[in-house]
């Protein structure tokens, strides 16, 4: 971890039990609108908005994961995930919480076909009735998008003090430097990165 006070880290918000289902290898993708502090969803190009790779050298590096945790969530799980409810929601506090995970960019794929969203269930945690409700439903005017990522362990988790800077319904933050964007532990193989993405584009994209 750097000292120099320039130094940032990308930082996406992110479910708690999400966090853990990536580093378990029980979710490859990421599914996003927006918050409503946003007129859209985007990806910087510091996060690999522009590109993206398979064989296992991100284009960018990587962003890590800002935990986020809701009562509600319980609602949205499938229930053979939802041991990972409570992983997710001790990570969290209301004074502080621990970065354990980053995810680099493998794919980004605009949503064109809703209706083939169900045949790529396998590869993340949620409901399809919040999938439709939350993230169809929600804004319809506005793209959901696919990230395919690869998460990755951080070498050391990071616990960090909740402040100010932290709230709002917002998907993206800068935080003082935490990760380099490429330390850590791959949860998951590029084969299986590779095909999770080309599914991903035939089914929906």
């Amino acid at each position: 971890m750097s000292t120099a006070s320039t130094a940032t880290t990308l930082a996406l918000k992110e479910w708690g039990a999400v966090v853990h289902a990536l580093l378990a290898g029980r979710q490859t993708v990421l599914l996003r609108k927006g918050g409503i502090h946003e007129k859209a969803f985007s990806v910087p190009d510091r996060a690999g908005g522009q590109a993206a790779s398979r064989d296992g050298a991100a284009a960018q590096p990587g962003v890590v994961l800002f935990p986020t945790v809701a009562h509600s969530h319980r609602e949205r799980v499938r229930d053979e995930h939802a041991d990972l409810l409570e992983l997710g929601e001790a990570d969290v506090s209301p004074d502080a919480l621990l970065l354990r995970a980053g995810v680099q960019l493998v794919d980004v794929v605009e949503v064109a076909r809703p209706a083939g969203l169900p045949a790529i269930a396998d590869l993340h945690i949620w409901t399809h009735e919040s999938i439709q409700s939350e993230r169809l439903d929600f804004r319809p005017k506005h793209a959901l998008t696919v990230l395919v990522v690869r998460a990755l362990a951080l070498p050391q988790p990071v616990r960090l003090p909740r402040t100010e800077q932290h709230r709002g319904c917002r998907s993206w933050l800068e935080l003082d430097e935490v990760w380099d964007g490429v330390a850590g532990t791959a949860a998951v193989g590029n084969a299986r990165l590779a095909e999770d993405a080309d599914r991903v584009r035939a089914e929906v994209g």
